[in-house]
C-alpha cells in the first residue's frame, strides 16, 4: 500500500514537472535546453514510479505467499484433527479442490484488492488535494463524480459475490462428478453406461460453464459503470478548462486558469479515477476469494464419527504398554458400538482382535489410532496420546500410488535409504518379484497398485511398516479378499514382523493369524472379553 502511495505521489510530481516544462516553452519561451532541473526532475520521478510499481507487485506476492501457506497450513491441521474416519465422507476432489483452486483464489485478493481498497481512497484524496489547490471548481467536478462509482459498484458487486459463490459450489461439483466417473470407469463399461456418465459429466460442465459466464458478465457490466462515470467526469473537467482558458467562463476561479494549472490539473483527472478503475478491475477477485473463503472457513459437521476433543499430545512417561480404559464410542444416529471397552497389550505382544461384523473392530482401532476420539474413556499408547507418535496403520485395502516401487516406499518413510528397501522388501518375501522387475525398484506401477496381485500389494505395505520407526501396528483384517496363495504369503510377511518386535493388534477371522498371535480378544456386544 506503501508503495502504491508513493507511486502516484510520484506521477503527481511528474504531471506537475511535464506541465511546468510545456508551460515554460510555450508561453514564455525558454528552449528545453534550459529546463535542467524540472528534466533531472522528470528523470527521478519515472525511476521512483518503476521502482515502487516492482516493488508494490513484490510486497504484494510476497504477501499472499504467506497467507495461502498459513492457510494450507490450516487445512492440513483440520484434516489431521478430523482424520479419516471424520472425512470418509467427503469427496476427496473437493479436497483437492479447496487445496489447490479455492486456497489459489485468495491469491489476487491479498496481491491486488486489499491495498487497493486503501489506495481508492487515498490516492484521489492526494489528487484532490493538488486540484483543490489549482482550482477549487475543477476538485468540485471531481468530488462529485467520485462517490457515483462506489455506489454503482457496490450494487454490482453484491450480485457478482453471489454468483462467485455458486461459481465455487459449481466447481467443487464438477469435480466430484469427474472424479467418481473416472474412478467407476470400468463398471461404467462392463454395464454399458459409458454414453449415459459421459452426457452427466458433459451436463454438469454446462452448468458450470453457464455460471462463470454469468460472473463474467457481471464483471464487465462493473467495468463499464465505472468507465462511463469517469469518461464524464474528465470529459466537464476538460471542457471547463478549455472554455475557461478561452475565456469563455468568468465564474469563480475560471480567470486565474493558466496552461499550467489547466495542463496539470487535466494530467491528474484520469489519474483521480485510475485508483477506482483498478479496484473494479480487481473487484472479481474478492468476489472469487469471498466465494473460495466460504469454502475454506470449515468442513460441515462430522458424518462419521463424534467431533474430536482437541487436547494436547501428551509427553509423559513412557511405558511398555497399549492401554485404553472404559471407552465408549460410536456413530451418529446409532446406538454406540463400544461400551466400557478396556486393555492392555504389552510391547511386542501379539494380538488378536476377533468377533462378528459390526462388532466394533475397526472402530476401535481407529480409537488406539486416534483417529476418532471416544465420548468417555482415555487412550495411552506406551504412556504418550494417540498421535504423539507414529503408528502404522494397514487396511483391507492398502494405498499405493501411481510411481515406482521407491516411490510407494518413501510415501511413508521419504528419507529411507536404498539398503533399508532392499531389506525390507527381503523381509516381506518380495526380494525376487523385486528382481524379476525390468528396472527394479525404478518400475513403475499403476495407480492402487495395478500390476501386482493382491498379496504383493498386501506386502509392499507391510514394507513401508518396516521402514518407519512405529512401534504399534493396527491391522484391519488384511487378509480380506486374496485368495489362499495370497494370504499365505501375506501371513508369511506378518510373523516376519511379529519376529521383529513390534507390537501387533489384528483384526481378524483368519485361522492361521489367530496361531500365530500369543493371545486373542473377542468383541462382543460392544464388550471386549478375553478368548
Amino acid at each position: 500500500m506503501v508503495a502504491g502511495l508513493v507511486n502516484a505521489l510520484a506521477f503527481i510530481c511528474l504531471a506537475g514537472l511535464l506541465a511546468l516544462v510545456i508551460y515554460r516553452t510555450v508561453i514564455d519561451g525558454q528552449a528545453l535546453s534550459a529546463q535542467i532541473g524540472p528534466a533531472i526532475g522528470l528523470i527521478g520521478a519515472v525511476i521512483v514510479r518503476s521502482i515502487s510499481q516492482v516493488a508494490q507487485e513484490r510486497f504484494g506476492q510476497l504477501a499472499s505467499a504467506r497467507v495461502r501457506q498459513r492457510v494450507r497450513s490450516e487445512l492440513l491441521e483440520q484434516w489431521a484433527a478430523r482424520g479419516p474416519v471424520n472425512l470418509a465422507g467427503r469427496s476427496s476432489a473437493t479436497l483437492a479442490n479447496h487445496w489447490v483452486e479455492q486456497v489459489e483464489a485468495l491469491d489476487g485478493y491479498f496481491v491486488r484488492y486489499l491495498p487497493q481498497q486503501w489506495l481508492a481512497l487515498l490516492v484521489p484524496l492526494s489528487i484532490l488535494a493538488v486540484v483543490f489547490w489549482l482550482d477549487w471548481l475543477a476538485a468540485l467536478f471531481l468530488l462529485i463524480a467520485a462517490p457515483l462509482i462506489p455506489l454503482f459498484m457496490a450494487l454490482i458487486g453484491m450480485s457478482a459475490e453471489r454468483l462467485s459463490q455458486q461459481h465455487v459450489l459449481e466447481a467443487g461439483r464438477l469435480a466430484g462428478h469427474f472424479l467418481d466417473r473416472v474412478r467407476s470407469l470400468t463398471t461404467l463399461q462392463l454395464f454399458g453406461q459409458v454414453a449415459q456418465a459421459s452426457a452427466d459429466v458433459t451436463h454438469t460442465a454446462e452448468q458450470y460453464r453457464a455460471v462463470t459466464m454469468r460472473t463474467l458478465r457481471v464483471a464487465f457490466l462493473s467495468s463499464a459503470v465505472l468507465e462511463f462515470f469517469a469518461s464524464v467526469a474528465i470529459a466537464v473537467v476538460a471542457m471547463y478548462i478549455g472554455f475557461g482558458l478561452l475565456g469563455y467562463i468568468d465564474f469563480g476561479p475560471a480567470p486565474q486558469l493558466t496552461l499550467f494549472s489547466g495542463l496539470f490539473i487535466l494530467l491528474l483527472a484520469p489519474e483521480f479515477f485510475q485508483p477506482l478503475r483498478n479496484l473494479a478491475q480487481h473487484y472479481h477477485d474478492r468476489a472469487a476469494a469471498l466465494g473460495a473463503a466460504d469454502a475454506l472457513v470449515g468442513l460441515p459437521p462430522t458424518e462419521h464419527g463424534y467431533p474430536l476433543r482437541r487436547r494436547a499430545l501428551s509427553a509423559g512417561p513412557r511405558t511398555n504398554s497399549v492401554i485404553a480404559e472404559h471407552l465408549k464410542a460410536g456413530y451418529p444416529g446409532r446406538s454406540a458400538v463400544l461400551e466400557d471397552v478396556s486393555l492392555s497389550i504389552d510391547r511386542g505382544e501379539v494380538v488378536a482382535l476377533v468377533g462378528p461384523s459390526g462388532s466394533g473392530k475397526s472402530t476401535l482401532l481407529s480409537c488406539l489410532a486416534g483417529f476418532i476420539q471416544p465420548e468417555a474413556g482415555d487412550v495411552t499408547l506406551f504412556g504418550q496420546a494417540p498421535g504423539a507418535e507414529p503408528v502404522a496403520w494397514l487396511g483391507q485395502k492398502p494405498f499405493l500410488i501411481k510411481g515406482s516401487w521407491v516411490d510407494n516406499l518413501r510415501l511413508i518413510a521419504p528419507d529411507a535409504e536404498l539398503s533399508a528397501m532392499h531389506a525390507a522388501l527381503e523381509a516381506v518375501g518380495l526380494k525376487d518379484v523385486v528382481a524379476a522387475q525390468p528396472q527394479g525398484l525404478d518400475t513403475p506401477l499403476g495407480e492402487g497398485g495395478r500390476g501386482l496381485s493382491g498379496g504383493q500389494a498386501q506386502r509392499l505395505a507391510l514394507a513401508r511398516v518396516w521402514l518407519i520407526d512405529a512401534e504399534l501396528v493396527l491391522l484391519d483384517e488384511p487378509t480380506a479378499s486374496l485368495d489362499p496363495e495370497s494370504e499365505a504369503e501375506v501371513i508369511e510377511a506378518l510373523l516376519a514382523l511379529a519376529r521383529s518386535g513390534k507390537t501387533l493388534l489384528i483384526a481378524t477371522h483368519h485361522p492361521a493369524i489367530l496361531a500365530m498371535a500369543d493371545r486373542a480378544l473377542r468383541l462382543q456386544d460392544g464388550r471386549l472379553t478375553d478368548d
